[in-house]
């Protein structure tokens, strides 16, 4: 039968039933002693009527159609946090919570606040952190290369220093030629000791793979540590100090890419902060060959009160990666992850309320039955570390599950993303992993931007 033919006939059964209706009474007929009822057309309208919901106004509907899209929107994005391969390991939820506030204020109360990411040669020539601060900084304003010292020993793509002067390297790691100091160090776990007069020359970078937040500034600050005397400093301006210890000096510059600092005294040269603000500052902290143990060897008051110098708002840490060839058994991982432990827990002491995140290593491969295959190790290290971490009030991020796990080294390998040594990234797999990290602290920032709307529309 045709389509029309069918919608003509539905049409005159639907005729015939409503004609039915409007003429049947209500008490029903009796046809061949069966007693019949059917429904009028007034008892069926009412039904309809008494059925129909009450309609509910524009504003209740939106809202709950906006409550309900939240609610799926921080269910996702508590996955990525909390789940995923970038995931966090937090002990507790609202740990960054105090963090992400402090950061999206920063420009409006003029603060440059700081994120220190200590770390071992993986992040030398600013690699990892060049990505962090560029999602930073784009995200919550800032600018310059943040945090030097008075001079260089590793190259950075970032700036170049050029000193000049009686200044002497002291530093808690290095080979057995490099000058130690008694728990004198300062924040970047060396310093360079003055004993008369220094030059230093700083100019940011020009590359065009480097981010132009970095490239100029507006403020450079000096911290140092006054072993006795006169110390005296020479920007735009000049200042003097008689004070002995920690203490700082601060100039506010035009938009420069260079600077000439002259300096004079007895003193320790802790760093120059070399910014852009107000905004954040991610500061390039790196210590080759370090398995992330020095932070005790730096008197905690001294460190306390050079910290107190600057705006920190986290300290990143990592390390690990230097000790996985010599771990071997499961004693050595507990004895490595104690003294992690009480790393963070010293930082905590000279760093109070400043949320801390440790890094863990990458996969590394060593060749076993002739095939390059991961450190035998390294999966119970890296359970351990993140077990640590929690157990002294630290986040945990992983760099090994973020690489995808077991025998992910070979393909990054293979596609040119990390070193013949199966062990270090290339530019490549560095600027790729350094975004991954800021795709984390996104994913965790969204969460929290997320949580506070769903909040507001509770109330």
């Amino acid at each position: 039968m045709k389509p029309q033919r069918v919608l003509l006939f539905l049409a005159a059964v639907v005729a015939a039933l409503a004609s039915m209706a409007l003429v049947a009474p209500d008490e029903g007929v009796s046809l061949a002693g069966v007693h019949l009822r059917y429904p009028t057309m007034s008892s069926v309208l009412a039904t309809a009527s008494k059925e129909e919901p009450a309609p509910m106004d524009t504003a209740s509907v939106l809202e709950l159609s906006e409550s309900a899209h939240l609610r799926d929107s921080v269910n996702y994005y508590n996955r990525l946090t909390n789940n995923g391969p970038l995931r966090f390991w937090f002990p507790s939820a609202s740990y960054l919570d105090r963090f992400w506030h402090t950061v999206e204020q920063a420009r409006r109360s003029g603060r440059t606040v700081r994120i220190l990411h200590y770390g071992d040669s993986q992040i030398e020539m600013d690699h990892i952190t060049s990505r962090l601060r560029s999602y930073m900084q784009n995200t919550f304003g800032g600018g310059g290369p943040g945090m030097v010292p008075a001079s260089t020993l590793v190259p950075s793509p970032t700036y170049t220093i050029s000193s000049s002067g009686s200044l002497t390297h002291l530093a808690s790691f290095g080979d057995s030629t490099t000058v130690r100091s008694r728990n004198n160090y300062g924040p970047m776990m060396q310093s360079f000791r003055m004993n008369g007069n220094a030059t230093i020359n700083v100019r940011t970078s020009h590359r065009t793979n480097v981010d132009d937040r970095t490239k100029r500034f507006t403020s450079v600050k000096l911290i140092y540590n006054n072993l006795g005397g006169s110390v005296r400093a020479t920007l735009d301006s000049t200042f003097t100090t008689h004070q002995a210890g920690i203490s700082s000096f601060s100039w506010k510059t035009d938009s420069l890419d260079r600077f000439r600092m002259r300096v004079n005294g007895h003193a320790d040269l802790y760093c120059m902060l070399v910014d852009a603000g107000p905004g954040v500052a991610v500061d390039n902290i790196p210590m080759r060959g370090c398995s992330g143990h020095q932070f005790t060897l730096v008197n905690a008051e001294r460190l306390t009160a050079a910290y107190s110098q600057m705006d920190v708002g986290m300290i990143i840490l990592q390390f690990g990666g230097n000790s996985v060839p010599y771990i071997r058994t499961t004693q050595a991982v507990s004895k490595y992850s104690k003294a992690i432990g009480e790393q963070i827990d010293h930082l905590h002491r000279s760093c109070p309320g400043v949320p801390i995140i440790f890094v863990g290593p990458s996969d590394m491969s060593k060749s076993i039955n002739g095939r390059m295959q991961t450190y035998p190790i390294l999966p119970e290290l890296v359970d351990s570390l993140i077990a640590t971490a929690l157990d002294h009030n630290a986040a945990y991020w992983s760099i090994y599950h973020a690489m995808g796990g077991q025998n992910s080294m070979p393909e990054w390998k293979r596609q040119g993303l990390a070193g013949s040594d199966y062990i270090h990234f290339s530019q490549r797999g560095a600027d790729l992993m350094g975004d991954r990290l800021a795709e984390a602290f996104d994913n965790s920032y969204t969460l929290y931007k997320l949580r506070r709307r769903l909040m507001k529309t509770k109330r």
